[in-house]
């Protein structure tokens, strides 16, 4: 064989080799959409997960966090995760009725969760293992739970009791139980994206909504709310989700590494959740634009009587058995429904 030839063959060799250590050397790419603003609790969880699997990763992996529905709105999240357009999200658990996993609707049942402890023991038991699993159908696997907190109610009119919400356009997120508690107290539920509430309650398209106190703050809604309810009537939580074949086409050790991440993740994201809302409150509070209303402990019972037929009325929507199973973790804390 002629010099020239095996010359020209090792460089041709050695450009082939170049071109692959340049291709495995590029970080896979993790796009993670939410759309809330960065500094929520979801929003700083997302952030602290980019740090800790980009630093754990050394690199492999580059996480690109996109808030405040930068890349999509609620409707359309989940199925470009489902088409693999984003690789990781982070919806309210009231998303995935409308995906046909109407099961999880049971979080928004008013007044399921009486303490903390509860909420812990469904997400960090076998109960909510099992929801997770429920999503492996439609594409997604559930990586963990985030709190976000329980949510009050907001209006441009006081809601000192039920009877106050009768005939008031409230916003929902898409979800029947959410449909069906507000019907239960004479509002009118208008079910609308989340990046659309501030300009919908500031041109009175909706005269109020529920939200979590940080969410309410973040995106200024206090400014267009003349008064809020403590009512903590409801929870609001977040499913971390990632595309199935994108996941599991993972190098393993570097699958393990993200999660790992992730566990630690979710007990930060966690842990800020009280914090942020109840500094959000005080903001609000300061603020003077809104009236907050603490309710006494007949009044949270009033509102608890007039919500909690809901659970009967929604036992064909996410299940009778589903149900009691909540009734069950709440009952090993000494709570009874």
């Amino acid at each position: 064989m002629k010099l020239g030839t095996l010359i020209a063959g090792a460089v041709a060799a050695c450009m082939l080799a170049g071109t692959a250590m340049a291709q495995q050397a590029q970080p896979i790419v993790i796009k993670f959409s939410h759309v809330v603003a960065p500094d929520t609790p979801k929003g700083k969880g997302a952030e602290y997960f980019k740090k800790l699997a980009e630093e754990r990763t050394k690199g492999r992996v580059k996480v690109e966090v996109y808030p405040n529905s930068q890349l999509y709105k609620d409707k359309e999240e989940m199925e470009a995760l489902q088409l693999g357009a984003v690789q990781m999200l982070a919806p309210s658990l009231a998303k995935f009725g409308p995906l046909g996993v109407k099961e999880f609707e049971v979080f928004d049942l008013p007044y399921i969760f009486p303490s903390k402890d509860v909420l812990r023991s469904v997400t960090g038991g076998p109960v909510g293992a099992g929801l997770l699993k429920k999503l492996e159908g439609k594409g997604i696997i559930g990586l963990a739970y985030w709190d976000n907190g329980f949510k009050i109610m907001s209006a441009n009119k006081p809601l000192m009791t039920p009877a106050d919400l009768k005939g008031v356009k409230m916003r929902i997120q898409s979800s029947k139980v959410l449909d069906a508690e507000m019907r239960a107290l004479g509002a009118l539920p208008q079910v609308m994206a989340f990046s659309e509430v501030y300009q919908a309650l500031q041109t009175g398209v909706v005269d109020g909504t529920e939200n979590p106190p940080s969410n309410m703050y973040t995106q200024k809604m206090h400014e267009v709310q003349k008064h809020a309810t403590m009512t903590n009537h409801g929870y609001l939580g977040y499913a971390v989700i990632v595309n199935k074949k994108f996941w599991e086409g993972l190098p393993a050790d570097v699958r393990a590494t993200l999660e790992g991440a992730m566990n630690e993740a979710t007990v930060f994201a966690n842990a800020i959740a009280q914090t942020e809302n109840d500094d959000a409150v005080k903001a609000m509070k300061a603020s003077g634009k809104t009236a907050f209303h603490d309710p006494t402990p007949a009044e949270i019972d009033a509102w608890r009587k007039a919500l909690l037929p809901v659970h009967k009325d929604m036992e064909g929507r996410v299940g009778k058995d589903l149900i009691e199973s909540f009734y069950k973790e709440a009952a090993k804390f000494g709570f009874k429904n």
